[in-house]
C-alpha cells in the first residue's frame, strides 16, 4: 500500500522488535521516504512501524502522502504461530485479513480498491514467468534477497526492465560480504571518496535497483542516504557487476 510512487531508497524494518518505533521514526528524521514492513510477527514488528510513523506525523517530520509504505502478505510456512489471519481460512479471506490487520496496524486508510500496488517477494523467474503466462501481467514490483553470485539477481532483474517491474533488492551489505571486501569496490570508493557501502548503494541504484536498507546507526542512516549523490562511471559498474564469478 502507498500514498504515492516509490522513492529512491527504502528503509527496512526486520529484526527491530522493540527498537521499531523509534528506528522508524529516525529514518524519517534522517530522510526516508519510503518503509518497507511486513505482517509477520516472526521478523517483523508492524505496529511498531505504525507507532514510528504516527510519532512522526506528529512531531511535523513528515505527512502521511509525503510516505511510500509497503506491506506485506506471508503465507503461513513464513509466519510463527503469531497469525494475522485465519490458517483455516481460505486464502483469499487470509490475505483479506492479514491486509485489514496491517491497516490497523499503521493506521492507514484505504480505498474501495484497497491497495495501490502490489508487488510480490522472494520469487525466481520461474515464478515470474508463471504469474505472467496465468495472468498476462505482472506485479508492480519484486523484492528479492540480491546476491552478487548471481549477478546481482541478474536474469530476475532482466525479466522485470523488460516489462517495466520495479526491482527492489534487499541485504545488499549483508548476502555480499566479500564484494565490500573487493579490491576492485575498495578503489571505485577511494575514487569516488565514499564507503564501500555506499559505492554498492550507488551501484544498485544505477542499475535500476531500488535498494533496501535496514540500519540500526543514525550516522549510517545520513551515510547510506548520501550515497544518492555518488555517479559511477560506465566500466565501474561493469566491474562490480562483474564480481559475480
Amino acid at each position: 500500500m502507498t500514498a504515492l510512487g516509490p522513492p529512491d531508497f527504502l528503509y527496512g524494518t526486520a529484526w527491530k522488535e522493540e527498537r521499531t518505533a523509534a528506528l522508524v521514526e529516525l529514518a524519517l528524521r534522517a530522510g526516508f521516504r519510503g518503509i518497507d514492513t511486513a505482517n509477520q510477527r516472526r521478523h517483523y514488528w508492524e505496529a511498531g512501524v505504525g507507532e514510528g510513523l504516527a510519532a512522526a506525523c506528529r512531531e511535523g517530520v513528515v505527512t502521511r502522502g509525503d510516505i511510500f509504505l509497503q506491506t506485506k502478505f506471508t503465507y503461513r510456512p513464513g509466519q510463527d504461530h503469531r497469525l494475522p489471519y485465519d490458517p483455516q481460512a481460505a486464502l483469499a479471506l487470509q490475505v483479506a485479513q492479514s491486509l485489514a490487520s496491517s491497516l490497523e496496524h499503521l493506521g492507514t486508510e484505504r480505498d474501495a480498491g484497497r491497495t495501490r500496488l502490489l508487488g510480490v517477494s522472494n520469487v525466481s523467474l520461474r515464478h515470474l514467468a508463471g504469474m505472467m503466462q496465468a495472468h498476462g501481467e505482472g506485479p508492480a514490483f519484486v523484492q528479492n534477497r540480491c546476491f552478487a553470485r548471481t549477478g546481482w539477481d541478474r536474469e530476475v532483474r532482466r525479466f522485470c526492465h523488460e516489462r517495466k517491474i520495479g526491482y527492489q533488492g534487499f541485504s545488499l551489505l549483508t548476502a555480499n560480504v566479500e564484494v565490500l571486501r573487493h579490491p576492485v569496490v575498495a578503489r571505485i570508493a577511494s575514487r569516488v571518496e565514499a564507503g564501500v557501502a555506499q559505492v554498492v548503494f550507488a551501484f544498485a541504484r544505477s542499475i535500476g535497483m531500488l535498494p533496501l536498507t535496514g540500519t540500526t546507526s543514525a550516522e549510517h542512516m545520513k551515510i547510506d542516504l548520501e550515497s544518492r549523490e555518488i555517479e559511477l562511471t560506465v566500466n565501474e559498474l561493469r566491474e562490480i557487476e562483474g564480481l559475480a564469478g
